[in-house]
């Protein structure tokens, strides 16, 4: 498919690297000292999730976050930069595409009362499913270019 400036697989390239570039800049934002030294964004976390009208999230939450919060931490600050760089460069593109899908249905369901945070998780969660299944690691990916996927 051929439009006024791009192909229809560049212009999925276009949404793979404009979600990456989202990515990177929840990256970017977050107090990483705050995160890391004084547990802000865990502490923020389980104060949503034990306020949640799901008892299931408490739970989840008390069962995987709670006990381990310094590791968590980096586990969702450093997912937000592995999963940026993997949609723009295109490498890995599927595995981030599914790990951002992941991580952004998660985080619908942590902020299930927040409408604007449940915005941007839906537009980012639709955006890595029609990239997923569009196959847009096809154009202008290290995938492509050496024989990944």
């Amino acid at each position: 498919m051929q439009t006024v400036w791009l192909t229809g697989a560049e212009w999925l390239a276009v949404l793979r690297i404009g979600l990456g570039l989202w990515w990177l800049e929840s990256w970017r934002h977050k107090d990483k000292k705050g995160w890391f030294e004084r547990g802000t964004g865990i502490a923020w976390a389980a104060d949503v999730a034990g306020k949640h009208r799901w008892p299931q999230v408490k739970k989840g939450f008390e069962t995987v976050v709670a006990p381990r919060p310094k590791l968590m931490a980096y586990v969702v600050v450093y997912a937000e930069l592995a999963l940026g760089l993997g949609l723009v460069v295109g490498l890995l593109t599927p595995v981030a595409l599914v790990g951002g899908l992941l991580l952004n249905l998660l985080y619908l369901v942590l902020m299930i009362h927040d409408w604007a945070e449940q915005g941007q998780n839906a537009m980012m969660a639709l955006i890595s499913l029609v990239a997923l299944l569009a196959v847009s690691w096809q154009t202008w990916s290290l995938d492509s270019a050496i024989g990944l996927f």
